[in-house]
């Protein structure tokens, strides 16, 4: 493994020489295409977590189900340090059981930031994968941070309770509530990590062109999802798209990025906020 120097993170700090880093749900989609970015970018070592064996580069597996506690806390016991960054990636979509979407959304997420965060030194990264679907968090805020106040100590179970008490009076979905959840988690613990030396951030793509894209336009219609593409630019995010943003959050290029929820959407969140966006044909 080749020895990064000050000199080298200066000159190129994009680079991922020398660095460990760890990513979840990396068997698809963003996950897989990430894998290829952090190759190209001579990542030092790169520990991946899923329930299926990915086909890209990588120098361990760990065989985790993100949805079960306690397989995601035998992978952390497994993980060894340092983690320079962390992935956290794998998400699943409302054709899941609710639970199940909270689990690997949400709580896994939580759980392995908390749980690697004495594994990262100075200048690590933790960089989650949330989406535009979380964006209406402010709706919710209350509620989200009742969950938010639950500590990963209590054990999944609270938030599940709290979860399947609550759900039927938060007037959104459970995968649109996962989201908001790691958004303002994302803000939250952004003060907690930094204080050690280590960055928290979000990405926040848009409809994704991805095997769960048809997961997406089943639970929320068609129409819906092709509203949002041509609001956007006429397409759906690539996975490399989104891909690039998370590598360049996890590295040394993004030292000062911190507490940032990134709309990944060519614009259509600036646009909403602007009165751009054109709503003919969304229902």
């Amino acid at each position: 493994m080749a020895v990064e120097t000050e000199r080298d993170a200066q000159l190129d700090p994009f680079r991922y020489r020398a660095r460990r880093v760890v990513v979840t749900g990396a068997a698809h989609g963003v996950g897989a295409a990430l894998l290829e970015v952090l190759a190209a970018l001579d990542v030092g070592h790169v520990s991946v977590l899923d329930v299926e064996t990915p086909s890209g580069p990588h120098d361990a597996f760990l065989a985790t189900d993100l949805a079960d506690q306690d397989s995601v806390s035998r992978a952390l016991g497994h993980i060894e340090g340092p983690v320079h960054a962390l992935f956290n990636n794998a998400g699943v979509a409302d054709t899941q059981p609710p639970q199940t979407v909270l689990s690997v959304n949400y709580l896994a997420v939580r759980t392995l930031g908390e749980g690697l965060l004495d594994r990262m030194p100075e200048g690590g990264a933790i960089v989650n994968t949330a989406s535009l679907a979380g964006n209406l968090w402010r709706k919710r805020a209350k509620q989200i941070n009742e969950v938010l106040d639950l500590s990963v100590s209590e054990g999944w179970a609270a938030s599940l309770r709290w979860f399947e008490s609550n759900l039927p009076t938060l007037d959104q979905t459970p995968y649109n509530f996962s989201k908001e959840l790691v958004e303002v988690y994302t803000l939250r613990s952004s003060r907690t990590t930094m204080r050690r030396g280590v960055r928290t951030n979000s990405v926040c793509p848009g409809p994704v062109d991805t095997a769960l894209l048809p997961h997406f336009r089943k639970t929320t219609s068609d129409k819906i999802i092709d509203w949002n593409i041509r609001e956007m630019n006429g397409r759906a995010v690539s996975p490399s798209e989104v891909a690039t943003t998370l590598a360049f959050l996890g590295s040394p290029a993004a030292s000062y990025v911190n507490g940032v929820n990134l709309d990944i959407d060519a614009g259509f969140s600036a646009a909403l906020a602007t009165g751009q966006v054109d709503f003919s044909g969304r229902t």
